[in-house]
């Protein structure tokens, strides 16, 4: 009896090495590193994409695209997640972190960019295999061909409620905030729904760059002269940069005698500065200095009135950003390692005193969009103590007829008109000053006397500040 055949087996296909991508690779660090050892995106990629150049795998493009990556799936994060969410057969918290961190940085290029989505779902499994493994690859595979089968309005459109049913959860999908953070923004904001729509849109816009030319030490019109370099809508010392300007390329901001800063940052420094003041005017405290962008203006204007600046900063390496900061300002300054509510200085010593109070910075969530998921509730709590004892001290260390400016970058109630509120109700000896006409030539600055500014209305983080004059 004879053998029956048998087919002959295909040979195996020979394992296909994984194709590295330096720019994913990067782009997936700088999300890990965020997330695992909350590290601020702005502060962990540019070192990354020195390396990266120094190394001589990146160009300008590339830098580009890292960025893009970055950023984008960090200001996006919510709306992504829930995206993915929809097709996964698991909650997102038993997700592994790594594989979501792959998942979202797809899910922005399938959703938020140009990328093809063919070209956006292989990179990604690519990268998938390369730091995960061949396994979990198959999965970020699946999930990613499901996401592509819509866009990010469809997409949108399954994933959040109707407005009309939930508006506030509406919103935080739509515009990737979450949901306590659109309610407290609303609340500030005021208004209808057209209004937070902008603002949240506002958050996810990237912010342009803009400069401050240090009085006394540079003009606007020596940074007007670098490629990509527009006035400051505001602030007469601004300067903005286009769309892919760099700062460290400036010779002005690499001698120190210019830096970047924001413009609703230079617009509180200057209110205070340029605030009526009766009697002497020879010193000025700036009692949370750090890292020091409004301390350097705030040492400038001082140097032109023979004025001179305390900054005082309690953490000490953040005292030696104040210092670096005012190296070379013109006029006297002194930086110290102090706590601000246990100050060294005398009661009365000061003619001006600001006090920039650490807060939750949702005014900043342009610049970093992952403290939006960073930041809770609770935060509001744990600063309040802080924010009330610093205003306090402010008021104790200005001299009568002296003006304290008190200011966060976060536009919450419960860290802006709340606190002031309290701390006045404990000093009849002060009375608030009209802010807004010491911001010459903004538009809807409200109905005062302090002053609210937003990054959709103004063009700046969403500063705020109060003008406190000490009467008695």
């Amino acid at each position: 009896m004879s053998e029956p055949s048998r087919r002959p087996r295909k040979p195996a296909k020979p394992y296909r090495r994984p194709q590295k991508d330096p720019v994913r690779i990067l782009a997936f660090e700088a999300l890990r590193a965020v997330d695992e050892r909350d590290a601020y995106a702005n502060l962990v990629l540019p070192p990354l994409l020195r390396k990266a150049r120094e190394k001589g795998d990146f160009d300008a493009r590339d830098a580009a695209l890292a960025t893009e990556l970055v950023y984008g799936t960090l200001r996006r994060q919510g709306t992504y997640d829930a995206v993915i969410a929809a097709c996964v057969d698991r909650p997102l918290r038993e997700v592994d972190p790594p594989v979501l961190d792959v998942l979202r940085l797809g899910v922005h290029q399938l959703l938020g960019t140009r990328i093809p989505t063919h070209a956006a779902v292989s990179a990604s499994v690519e990268l998938a295999r390369v730091v995960l493994g061949d396994g979990r690859a198959k999965f970020v595979n699946a999930v990613l061909r499901k996401v592509a089968q819509d866009d990010l309005q469809g997409w949108t459109e399954k994933v959040a409620p109707p407005y009309d049913e939930d508006p506030e959860d509406h919103l935080a999908v739509v515009h990737s905030h979450p949901r306590w953070v659109v309610s407290a923004l609303w609340d500030s904001l005021g208004g209808g729904r057209a209004g937070i729509e902008e603002l949240l849109a506002a958050d996810n816009e990237r912010p342009e760059v803009t400069l401050v030319a240090r009085p006394g030490r540079a003009t606007t019109e020596e940074l007007l002269r670098e490629d990509a370099a527009v006035p400051g809508r505001w602030s007469p010392y601004a300067v903005r940069l286009a769309e892919g300007g760099e700062p460290g390329a400036v010779e002005a901001v690499r001698e120190g005698r210019a830096g970047v800063q924001d413009e609703g940052s230079q617009l509180v420094a200057l209110a205070l500065a340029n605030a009526p003041l009766d009697g002497p005017d020879e010193k000025w405290l700036d009692g949370c200095a750090g890292p020091g962008g409004k301390a350097a203006l705030l040492g400038a204007l001082a140097a032109e009135r023979g004025a001179t600046l305390l900054a005082s900063e309690k953490q000490p390496h953040r005292a030696g950003l104040v210092a670096k900061a005012l190296a070379g300002n013109p006029g006297p300054y002194q930086v110290i390692a102090a706590d601000g509510t246990r100050p060294p200085w005398r009661p009365g010593t000061f003619d001006r005193v600001l006090v920039d109070v650490p807060c939750t910075g949702l005014g900043a969530l342009r610049r970093r969009p992952e403290a939006r998921w960073r930041r809770r509730p609770e935060d509001l709590d744990n600063f309040a103590p802080l924010q009330r004892g610093l205003l306090r001290t402010a008021l104790d260390s200005v001299r009568v007829g002296g003006i304290v400016g008190y200011a966060t970058c976060s536009p919450h109630l419960a860290e802006t008109r709340a606190v002031v509120a309290d701390v006045l109700k404990q000093h009849p000896d002060t009375e608030l000053i009209d802010a807004r006409p010491l911001l010459p030539g903004v538009p809807a600055l409200g109905d005062g006397p302090d002053v609210q500014l937003w990054p959709h209305i103004h063009g700046t983080d969403a500063m705020y500040l109060a003008l406190i004059r000490r009467t008695a």
